[in-house]
């Protein structure tokens, strides 16, 4: 496998025990995942992997994602609006405003 340009990183909120917990798990980051994936897949972003985290301990702001190497941490990523708007800052090379999460 080729090392991807991006990675996408998704809160799911789970817990050691396996049991989803938190805001993003409730709020359908899950759900929003599978769309995330096809959406990339629809736009030919092949180098952009992604993958579902336990909590990234910002449940106040969730659901959230991370986008590696920019380090951009967004939230409030509720809708597939929002997916559009990450994806969007991958393929423009600037982060989301509305979404991003500051430090």
């Amino acid at each position: 496998m080729k090392k991807p340009e991006h990675h996408i990183f998704v809160c799911c909120s789970f817990r050691m025990n396996g049991t989803p917990q938190g805001v993003c798990a409730k709020s359908g980051a899950p759900a929003l995942l599978q769309y995330l994936e096809e959406e990339l897949a629809d736009r030919g972003l092949n180098s952009v992997a992604v993958s579902s985290t336990g909590c990234l301990k910002v449940c106040d702001r969730g659901p959230a994602l991370v986008v590696y190497p920019e380090n951009w941490w967004f939230g409030r990523i509720d809708s597939e609006e929002a997916i559009d708007a990450v994806i969007d800052s991958i393929e423009n090379g600037a982060p989301a405003a509305e979404y991003l999460l500051a430090e």
